[in-house]
Order: structure tokens, then C-alpha cells, then sequence
């Protein structure tokens, strides 16, 4: 999958995904060698195969970056709709899952444009006790960057994407 080509189709898929699972997988490697995954519900991509990720409670994949910045970024649509309206066709009108390769970047201050964004996408939890518990105080992002993309593929149900 050319990521350059694709990259608006990939935000998309992203998109969709945090709007039925909320969060997305990242897979690092540990200073054993030993893989690992993150969920991430502060997931962000910009319009230039890069992204970013709100920075609060990851403890141990900022650590990573030091030894290994590599990393894979997972994203599934998990809508039930979706799967179910796949299956009975035969086919996926859009990409089930997506796979990002790249690298974690510097940790900074997030921007006023980068707040808006976070700001945005947690609008529905506003008035929820939980809200202000898990969203105030997002200063820090980390940046990220991808090199390559990678549909799921599964068997015909695919072959038109």
C-alpha cells in the first residue's frame, strides 16, 4: 500500500476507527527485544504521514524511544455494522485494518492547534464525570512518523481496495 498515495484514505480508516473503538495499538520493542503494545485513545494523524500521540499516561513506550524508536501503529474499524454489512456482502467497502510503520519522535509542548484537535474529539465525554479526570492537563505530545503502510488483508474480501 503506497502511503503517500493512500494517506487521505488512511486518515479516514483512523478516523472511523476511533469513532467505534476509541483507541488504537502501538507496538514497540523493549530493552529484552521483547514486543509490546500500548493503547493509545490520543491518537492523531497530520496530512504528511506523520502524527502525534498526547503524551500523559504513557509510562513505558516513551522509555523505548531511547533504545528502539521503531514502532507499528494498529487501527481497526470495529463498528458491528460495519463487520456485519462486510459479511453478508462478501466484501469490505473500507479498509478493516490498517498498519502504520514508523518512528517515534520528540516529546514537546503541544500546540494551541494540536489542544483544538484533543479538545474536538472528546466533546461527547464534556460532561462526564470521567472527562476532566482523564483529558485535563494534556501539555505534552509526542511526535511521530511513518514510512509505510499496510492493509489487513483477508481472503476475496479485500481484493477491491
Amino acid at each position: 500500500m503506497d502511503i503517500v498515495k493512500n494517506w487521505d484514505k488512511i486518515r479516514l480508516h483512523f478516523k472511523k476507527t476511533f469513532s467505534t473503538s476509541m483507541h488504537v495499538a502501538i507496538a514497540s520493542v523493549d530493552d529484552q527485544g521483547q514486543p509490546t503494545t500500548t493503547p493509545i485513545g490520543t491518537f492523531f494523524l497530520n496530512k504528511d504521514q506523520t502524527g502525534f500521540y498526547f503524551e500523559k499516561y504513557t509510562t513505558k513506550l516513551p522509555l523505548r524511544a531511547n533504545a528502539n524508536k521503531n514502532i507499528c501503529v494498529l487501527g481497526v474499524h470495529s463498528s458491528k455494522w460495519f463487520w456485519l454489512k462486510s459479511l453478508f456482502k462478501g466484501k469490505f467497502s473500507a479498509y478493516p485494518a490498517v498498519k502504520l510503520y514508523g518512528q517515534l519522535g520528540v516529546k514537546r509542548k503541544a500546540s494551541p492547534l494540536e489542544l483544538r484537535a484533543l479538545k474536538r474529539r472528546m466533546r461527547a465525554t464534556k460532561r462526564l464525570k470521567g472527562h476532566q479526570i482523564l483529558w485535563s492537563k494534556m501539555d505534552y505530545v509526542r511526535e511521530l512518523s511513518f514510512s509505510k503502510a499496510e492493509k489487513i488483508n483477508l481472503p476475496v474480501m479485500t481484493e477491491n481496495l
